[in-house]
């Protein structure tokens, strides 16, 4: 049976002690410890020893980050003059790991010894200054790491620890967390499953209903029949369109700053470009905080919503039916989170006692034109 692979990143000499004792904790839970020392990375003949390194962070399941006050040699790919100054700049092995990590996109869990935390505090009171004198570190560039951890939008829990305890017990917590969350989505994904047949049910429903219905006021209301199938299904393909747009994560996003739903339904109807769209809302909320968000800060995955509006636009059922059954995305760091939208379909029994009233609706009509 595979196991999950865990991968500890970090200086050797400063924190072997620590690296050790987390072999044990994790072979302990029943999973892979990838640690170099130990000889649990393959190295290839053709390529740099560190290369190797980062191939092992990319076929990991789990990544630990464990910063303490050394920073670590250089990166094949950049190597320069051997001895490096407190305040030279470059990327070291375990740096570029995590970077690995990052790009990867696997779970990451990041550890820092609480001196060198404190250490981190000094040094941002002083980012400008280079004459401060740091205890716990032997270069500036274990603060721009600690720094780049923290930029990260997600996917970067930190533990300050200074006793090897705190370590455990926080990682028992974390990933009994994540373990849950996988539960959580499994039976998720089953209901979502189970939802699918019905829903699809409903839709041949719906549109049997709607052929019956055309008929029971063709014959009950001969001459007015065509203007009002007519207004009924224009009336259907606004709120079909309404519908799709309301869902997107670009109209939530406009919603949150007050513009009304049909301002954003007109302007996406009508108009064929993202610059277009905007600047049809500009012309109505030329001073809209999250309409100029849209045009600037977050205008490359605005304009990707837009066209995936577009695109639900040309067939509208198919976008809704495809909404019901996707999972909601873990990832909604583009924009802010995406909003559920609860909209309450008739159950496949409502719809059958309507489409059977219908029916003898229908039949009733047919009788009375036959006296």
């Amino acid at each position: 049976m595979s196991k999950p692979r865990v991968f500890v990143s970090s200086t050797y000499y400063d924190l072997k002690h620590v690296r050790s004792s987390l072999e044990n904790f994790i072979e302990e839970l029943g999973y892979e410890p990838i640690l170099s020392e130990k000889g649990d990375i393959a190295y290839a003949p053709d390529i740099a020893l560190d290369e190797s390194c980062y191939r092992e962070v990319r076929n990991s399941d789990i990544f630990v980050l464990i910063i303490g006050g050394r920073y670590g040699a250089e990166k094949s790919a950049g190597k320069g003059k051997v001895s490096k100054e407190f305040y030279d700049r470059y990327d070291s092995i375990t740096k570029q790991e995590y970077a690995n990590a990052i790009a990867r996109d696997i779970p990451i869990y990041i550890l820092i010894e609480k001196a060198v935390y404190a250490d981190f505090e000094t040094y941002l009171r002083n980012k400008l200054k280079k004459g401060v004198s740091y205890a716990h570190v032997d270069s500036v560039n274990i603060f721009r790491l600690i720094e780049e951890v923290l930029s990260q939008p997600r996917n970067n829990p930190l533990l300050h620890f200074d006793r090897y305890a705190d370590i455990e017990a926080w990682l028992q917590e974390q990933w009994a967390g994540l373990f849950k969350e996988l539960l959580s989505r499994m039976s998720s994904h089953r209901q979502i499953s189970s939802l699918s047949s019905q829903v699809s049910e409903l839709s041949e429903i719906n549109k049997t209903l709607k052929s019956y219905l055309e008929q029971v006021v063709a014959k009950i209301a001969p001459e007015e029949s065509a203007k009002i199938i007519r207004a009924e299904s224009k009336r259907l393909d606004e709120a079909l369109q309404k519908l799709v747009i309301e869902r997107n994560s670009l109209t939530k996003h406009l919603q949150r700053g007050d513009i009304p739903i049909d301002a954003i339904t007109k302007a996406a109807v009508s108009c064929d470009t993202f610059d277009s769209f905007t600047d049809k809302l500009l012309t109505q909320f030329p001073k809209n905080k999250n309409l100029l968000e849209v045009c600037e800060q977050y205008r490359n995955a605005a304009s990707r919503d837009f066209e995936l509006i577009k695109m639900d636009l040309k067939n509208p059922e198919a976008a809704l039916q495809k909404r019901e059954l996707k999972h909601p995305s873990k990832d909604v760091n583009h924009l802010r989170a995406r909003e559920k939208s609860a909209v309450r379909q008739p159950s496949s029994t409502e719809a059958k006692v309507t489409v059977k009233k219908a029916v003898q609706g229908l039949a009733k009509s047919r009788q009375v034109s036959k006296r």
